[in-house]
């Protein structure tokens, strides 16, 4: 079993408050996780409104399998929220 993890960084200048920053980080986790079979976790910067930082693991049965899925998942995110991805970064255990 290969298990590959993803940390999305994302930066939402309209955000004004926690309670906006939520409403978008539990919209995007739902997605995601019910899309690509995933798990989704809020992973850092809890407190700031503006910045959001998704952490994602899945697991597969081959390296290929899993760099296919978190490559689907990047996309994902990119075309479906205004956040602009900041920076991401990939590991496979």
């Amino acid at each position: 079993m290969i298990i590959e993890s993803l940390e999305l960084k994302l930066y939402a200048p309209w955000v004004h408050s926690l309670k906006e920053k939520r409403m978008i980080v539990k919209s995007l986790t739902n997605k995601i996780s019910n899309l690509f079979n995933v798990s989704v976790i809020e992973a850092d910067d809890q407190d700031l409104h503006q910045s959001i930082v998704l952490g994602i693991v899945c697991a597969a049965g081959s390296t290929a399998q899993a760099d296919r899925i978190i490559d689907h998942v990047i996309d994902f995110v990119e075309k479906n929220t205004d956040a602009e991805l900041v920076n991401f970064r990939r590991e496979l255990r």
